[in-house]
């Protein structure tokens, strides 16, 4: 039977007291090291940024609260430069310390090209980045923490069908991001009554989208989403505020964040954007989940004087599922922690996660907001508030 492991300072975790080594070994109590792989310098170097603060505020918290089966957490960082090929040799440097496990790349690219070797060190891996290939199919020793772009794919499905938005436009980058939220979007369209009647794909290099934005404006596109990340996510923001088409613009989880809103400015007023459901804890109806948002957001806003935008809920979450991992585990042991996080039921800041053998996602639709942009702030939609009620409401959590 499968049981919610409780969390940290304010989540409680229940800190066991028995020590072993990485490899299921003495009591020595020497720290249990952890890989950590992100983007500090590069391209994406400033998502990278919010989410190595997250988890090292986290490791922090969990070293603070004396640790995890009575041993501190050591993180082995590596910068990937926003380079696949850089993930894979920082990957290689922290299997020569034998981790427990890794938390892995923000950047989607880094991830997958990391997933041959995570399968054939068969060492846990937590990914902080959302692309499907990671868990669909199944990789043993892969588990995603954000909602993967399948599932945001799904939401934006269900909240055009719900308003009547049947015939959508869709434009996404060549990044393993954007071809999965429009492979699941495609996939998916028909179950839901949405007609794709614009379809572009773009380079992740692009920066002039006024070819696409022509097509919506000659389509009779209810709405057009866009699945991108990083610069282009600005550009067609912009672009598309200056176009000043009648036509709603949707972005998804990649732009949930101030590295969008800071630099598209103006433009992102009254934008229609997906997130998780940490980034909007605030309109929770009180229960558990928004007890674990509000914690975070919390101790995280006094150390860095500003809400944990999602990459950093992505960074503190990672944490979260491998420390409860370990302790349901009751081992450092890096298949026994594997063992345990496909079994594993734990409440984040991103939500309430239940992998299992089949499921290396754990997250479901209802993880995802759906918000508009009011004075650079992420308001969700009546229909988002009506879903929270749905499912963290009195009668909706557990």
């Amino acid at each position: 039977m499968r049981r919610s492991t409780p969390l940290l300072a304010g989540i409680a975790l229940v800190l066991a007291t028995t020590a072993c080594d990485s490899s299921g070994g003495d009591d020595s109590g020497d720290p249990i090291q952890v890989g950590y792989i992100t983007p500090l310098t590069g391209d994406y170097s400033a998502l990278g940024t919010d989410n190595e603060k997250a988890v090292e505020y986290a490791v922090e918290e969990v070293n603070s609260n004396g640790g995890v089966l009575g041993r501190d957490i050591e993180l082995i960082t590596r910068d990937d430069q926003s380079n696949p090929d850089q993930a894979i040799l920082g990957f290689n440097e922290i299997m020569n310390e034998e981790p427990a496990a890794i938390i892995g790349s923000a950047f989607s690219n880094s991830a997958m090209a990391l997933l041959e070797q995570v399968e054939r060190e068969e060492v846990p891996y937590i990914s902080p980045t959302p692309a499907d290939e990671q868990v669909d199919p199944v990789n043993d020793h892969v588990f995603v923490i954000p909602a993967i772009a399948g599932t945001y794919a799904e939401r934006a499905l269900q909240y055009f069908s719900d308003e009547d938005m049947t015939d959508i436009a869709v434009a996404y980058s060549e990044t393993s991001y954007g071809l999965a939220g429009y492979e699941a979007m495609s996939e998916k369209a028909e179950e839901y009554g949405i007609d794709l009647v614009v379809e572009q794909e773009f380079e992740q290099d692009s920066t002039d989208f006024g070819h696409i934005i022509s097509d919506v404006e000659n389509s009779d596109a209810d709405a057009m989403i866009t699945w991108a990340t990083g610069p282009p996510g600005v550009i067609m923001t912009e672009q598309y505020a200056d176009a000043e088409l009648d036509t709603p613009l949707v972005m998804t989880g990649s732009q949930a964040s101030h590295l969008w809103t800071e630099p598209a400015g103006e433009a992102t007023e009254g934008v229609t954007v997906l997130s998780s459901i940490g980034v909007v804890g605030d309109y929770l109806p009180a229960g558990h989940q928004k007890e674990v948002i509000v914690d975070l957001a919390e101790g995280y806003s006094d150390e860095h004087g500003e809400a944990p935008p999602q990459f950093a809920q992505d960074g503190y979450s990672a944490v979260q599922v491998l420390v409860s991992a370990i302790e349901e585990a009751d081992s450092a042991d890096p298949a026994d922690i594997r063992d345990a996080l496909e079994n594993l039921s734990v409440t984040t800041p991103n939500g309430t996660f239940e992998y299992s053998e089949e499921d290396h996602a754990g997250l479901g639709p209802e993880a995802v907001s759906v918000n508009t942009v009011q004075d650079s702030e992420f308001v969700p939609t009546e229909w988002a508030i009506e879903r929270f009620d749905e499912a963290y409401g009195e009668d909706g959590e557990e």
